[in-house]
């Protein structure tokens, strides 16, 4: 396939190689839904693949209006929404479970995981390619210094695997650092026994401030409460798996209604 250079980048590096495009092609988890949609697709590089698997009902979303009129011309079989992904709303295109696939903009690889997590129960796999940074803070057990906010809100959700390590030279034009393919499977039966929305603000709350106890970082939600007393408290953020943030934000919660 020939590379046609757009004209405008928005913050993505297209993959040139076959060889990786190959490769994340076919790493959707084994029991994926059928219907998958492709961020950014580009010149199609990834998209080829996608489409000649049988199985896989292929929608992409493009937002360069050069890069659409290239793929309508390659690709005249394929379905093309030219919209800005983190404006769509998902659930007017897809009534049914869809995968997500893609070499995400690095610039929105972040926003992307978070829209994830909105319509996490229409989304149950997602394989994407981000910076390799990016990879390795999502899939970063906890007590590591790239464990953060998406570490702890995906894993609540998703298992995450990193898949492989993606070199500079595979993309045009090459980015300054590597890049990595990850995948997320949606588990099937997650701890739901604690409020999704506090949940989210107590890790949020709690990174935002890191380097801080959670005695003294939690204190912009919960100003005073004896349950500050208590060792749990000492503890800063990064040394916390999900069970114990889930376990936090119900001793939050329990706080705010006056426990």
């Amino acid at each position: 396939m020939t590379l046609v250079r757009p004209k405008k980048y928005l913050g993505q590096h297209f993959l040139k190689n076959t060889d990786v495009a190959r490769r994340i092609a076919v790493s959707l988890p084994d029991g994926s839904p059928a219907s998958v949609l492709e961020i950014g697709p580009g010149m199609g590089m990834l998209t080829q693949f996608l489409l000649q698997q049988p199985q896989i009902d292929l929608k992409v979303v493009e937002i360069d209006h050069e890069s659409v009129v290239y793929l309508q011309q390659h690709f005249p079989q394929l379905e093309i929404l030219e919209k800005d992904f983190l404006q769509l709303d998902l659930r007017e295109i897809y009534s049914h479970p869809f995968c997500i696939i893609g070499n995400f903009p690095y610039n929105i690889s972040s926003q992307i995981f978070f829209k994830v997590l909105d319509y996490k129960e229409l989304i149950p796999s997602v394989v994407g390619m981000v910076q390799k940074e990016v990879a390795e803070r999502l899939a970063s057990p906890p007590g590591n210094k790239s464990y953060g906010i998406l570490s702890v809100l995906l894993q609540a959700d998703y298992d995450i695997k990193y898949l492989f390590t993606v070199d500079e030279t595979v993309f045009y034009p090459p980015p300054k650092v590597k890049s990595a393919v990850i995948s997320l499977t949606r588990k099937e039966n997650p701890e739901k026994g604690y409020d999704e929305q506090l949940f989210r603000r107590v890790v949020k709350t709690a990174f935002n401030q890191r380097r801080k106890t959670l005695r003294n970082s939690l204190k912009s939600i919960v100003p005073s409460h004896p349950m500050y007393a208590e060792p749990f408290f000492d503890l800063r953020p990064e040394q916390l798996d999900v069970k114990a943030f889930i376990e936090l934000t119900n001793k939050v919660g329990s706080a705010l209604k006056g426990n």
